[in-house]
């Protein structure tokens, strides 16, 4: 069913418990709560016995004592793509590393091939599936890279598919242009080329067709450098576009000082960052995005400084990162977990890692993260007595409502 098919959400909804921390600002409503969406918008939240009069003409949605979350924001992923990669996850299970796929011709380049072989419906078909599973678990607003097309025409095929499935499934999506992820065949030994191709070709032309809300790079030893990176990073600041950086996941590179420079929504990974890129990060405002999954999947033992980021007030974000060869996880809620027990967030950081800090990481703080009078009506309605169970559960999917977008994209068990 289309979005614009589903139910309106419009109306009162009554009997709602607000999870601690959901709404925007300091404000915390204890108790029996209500929720009033109106136009797709919400229009007051309060106690549910001070519901306004205005108001009494509207439908009634019986929450039955539900908790109520703002709707998930999945801040890194890269879901459009064709193949997948199981094989370079049993080479290494059997011992090669990151770098040694990548070497032996496996890593992005793989995935590339099989991007640039797919047609546009065809790659729209897989990653819808992959988009239903994450919404099914209450995702509102999604991040999409590019990046395993690596030439004009199949990095704009991915990113056409990525506002495909934003428009298909009523649900936001932030589209960033990673042109700069890996080298393509073609451009062998000659990385400078290449980073002159996406700078004064590709991101122009992608930019132009608007295609484009933020532009990423991969700063890393097999990847690109420091010098490579900024050139990417003006390039994107000449076009009013704001940056991401997948950062110090390997080695310490310096490349979230960088980002921090040119005012980056966020660094993402930061296994080894540094000292000096935490207050970097933290004098620009640049939230770090943690990736629990890539950690597991690769088997990493490098932790993220998270007591620093912690005390430094970084921001921290969780994602899936969900792609073909580190992270094929589709899960958000499984990521709140790993990020509790692997990384060590308590349950207020981790739930705010997929909610408001994800929003502020794709420069949607204004109206995803939280929910408050006036942003659109993205909350999820969970049978679920503490805000630590979501966390705290995998492998089950909790019964819940999810309003997306001001309509009832799920309901279970919970209206009446």
């Amino acid at each position: 069913m289309k979005h614009s098919e589903l139910p309106s959400a419009d109306g009162v909804w009554r009997h709602v418990r607000i999870a601690p921390g959901a709404l925007a600002g300091d404000q915390a409503i204890e108790g029996d709560a209500a929720i009033v969406v109106a136009q797709g918008k919400i229009a007051w939240i309060g106690a549910g016995n001070s519901v306004p009069a205005d108001f009494a003409a509207l439908p009634r949605f019986d929450g039955r004592d539900a908790l109520v979350s703002p709707g998930l924001v999945d801040c890194h992923t890269h879901l459009v793509y064709g193949g997948q990669r199981a094989n370079e996850f049993a080479m290494r299970l059997a011992g090669a590393t990151y770098e040694e796929v990548a070497k032996a011709g496996g890593g992005i380049v793989s995935s590339v091939r099989a991007t640039r072989e797919a047609d546009e419906d065809t790659l729209y078909a897989q990653a819808a599936r992959r988009l239903e599973q994450l919404l099914a678990e209450g995702v509102c607003a999604i991040e999409i890279k590019s990046g395993y097309g690596l030439a004009l025409e199949h990095e704009r095929k991915q990113l056409r598919v990525a506002r495909r499935l934003g428009e298909a499934y009523g649900v936001t999506v932030r589209t960033t242009f990673l042109g700069a992820h890996a080298l393509p065949p073609e451009y062998a030994d000659r990385s400078s080329d290449y980073i002159d191709r996406v700078c004064q070709e590709m991101l122009p032309a992608l930019a132009s067709d608007g295609l484009v809300d933020a532009v990423d790079v991969f700063c890393e030893r097999i990847a690109f450098s420091l010098e490579e990176t900024e050139r990417v990073f003006h390039a994107a600041k000449k076009l009013g576009l704001p940056v991401k950086l997948h950062a110090e996941q390997l080695s310490d590179m310096g490349g979230a000082a960088l980002a921090a420079r040119y005012g980056a929504l966020s660094c993402d990974h930061i296994e080894h960052l540094s000292a000096d890129g935490i207050a970097a990060m933290r004098e620009a405002g640049t939230t770090a995005v943690l990736l629990p999954g890539a950690y597991y999947t690769l088997r990493d033992t490098h932790l993220p400084p998270i007591d620093a980021l912690r005390a430094a007030g970084v921001p921290m974000a969780v994602s899936t990162d969900h792609n073909p060869g580190t992270s094929p996880a589709l899960s958000l809620l499984l990521m709140a977990n790993m990020a509790c027990t692997l990384f060590r967030l308590t349950v207020p950081e981790a739930i705010a890692g997929i909610t408001r800090h994800a929003a502020r990481a794709l420069g949607l703080q204004d109206t995803h993260g939280a929910i408050g009078v006036g942003r659109p009506a993205n909350f999820v309605l969970w049978q679920l007595r503490d805000i630590a169970e979501l966390a705290y559960w995998f492998g089950q999917q909790p019964g819940r409502t999810i309003v997306r977008q001001g309509r009832i994209a799920v309901e279970e068990a919970t209206v009446a």
